[in-house]
């Protein structure tokens, strides 16, 4: 019998609608559309965003051809982390609309959080036997923390470990983006930017804190003067920026093990898709940790992995159950 999941995420900067067959976790259909951000703008007001969302939910929806009587489970990302009190109003967009589809269907409706959705799209290809040793790298827009991430009966529960204090490794990336006159959000049109583009040139970055918490916001400001004193050439500040913040990434993890027993590495999150920042995690982390990285699309904001979620919770219960 076909059974199909429907995963639902309006999150702060795209709407993602996805279908996934339960039986054989084919993607039947991946719908996306990114916000539009007013050129210059550093990011959306929640309205404007929630607005935007109304608007492409029932474009992107009426693009899936399917029987729909073969959804059988409607999965929403109806909040930003599992933890009570969590809200975004993005969010309930998503969440409103799950709500009429599946009452409309007469099938099962379920909610998870939007960081439980990237680490599913993180283990979509082939890592169902994952369930715990896991830490588990959120980085978007909005977000950089460091999670123990382990499975719980629905979806996973998480303590965070670290992270940054002040902005985001997204909202860095962003901010210098912007004043570099990239189109919002940014990094993906940096990356585009250096495409065959190499230096020799080193810039020399502050230390950075060996703790499991640091702060950005210097780093902005630094960023800022090296671009607006003209010292440095464009793409010379814009490969400096994204080694800096993978070896931001190399030292928190560095400080957490410390701490905390984990074997597998889970990197997720739009600032995930960065190759630069990719490779070098690969690079300094593959000898001693099993690394899993969503494919690049699939680390940007998606629903493939809020409607893989319900499939991942059955595999779990049901080896509990041998």
């Amino acid at each position: 019998m076909t059974e199909y999941v429907l995963g639902i995420d309006t999150s702060a900067y795209t709407t993602s609608i996805a279908l996934v067959d339960a039986n054989n976790n084919k993607i039947v259909a991946d719908k996306r559309k990114v916000l539009l951000v007013p050129f210059g703008q550093k990011g959306l007001r929640q309205q404007d965003a929630v607005f935007q969302h109304l608007k492409n939910f029932h474009e992107l929806y009426g693009e899936i051809e399917t029987d729909f009587k073969n959804i059988k489970t409607v999965a929403v990302s109806s909040r930003p982390r599992n933890i009570d009190g969590s809200y975004m109003p993005v969010f309930t967009v998503g969440q409103n609309y799950g709500k009429i589809i599946a009452k409309t269907l007469d099938c099962s409706y379920i909610e998870y959080s939007h960081q439980e959705n990237h680490i599913a799209a993180s283990l979509f290809n082939g890592y169902k036997s994952i369930n715990d040793k896991i830490l588990a790298i959120h980085m978007s827009g909005g977000t950089t923390e460091f999670l123990s991430v382990k499975k719980a009966h629905k979806g996973y529960s998480s303590e965070i470990l670290g992270g940054t204090k002040d902005i985001t490794f997204g909202q860095l990336i962003d901010r210098i983006g912007t004043m570099m006159e990239f189109p919002f959000p940014c990094g993906i049109h940096m990356e585009e930017y250096l495409e065959n583009k190499k230096t020799d040139v080193i810039i020399k970055t502050p230390a950075i804190r060996k703790e499991p918490y640091i702060n950005l916001s210097g780093m902005e400001n630094y960023y800022g003067n090296l671009y607006t004193q003209k010292n440095y050439s464009k793409q010379d500040i814009i490969i400096s920026l994204f080694n800096y913040v993978a070896q931001c990434i190399l030292n928190i993890i560095e400080q957490i093990k410390h701490e905390f027993d984990f074997e597998n590495i889970i990197i997720a999150g739009g600032v995930a898709s960065n190759s630069t920042i990719r490779n070098l995690i690969l690079e300094n982390l593959k000898h001693e940790y099993n690394i899993i990285l969503p494919e690049r699309q699939n680390s940007s904001d998606n629903a493939v992995g809020t409607a893989f979620l319900p499939i991942i919770d059955r595999w779990y219960n049901e080896i509990k159950t041998y």
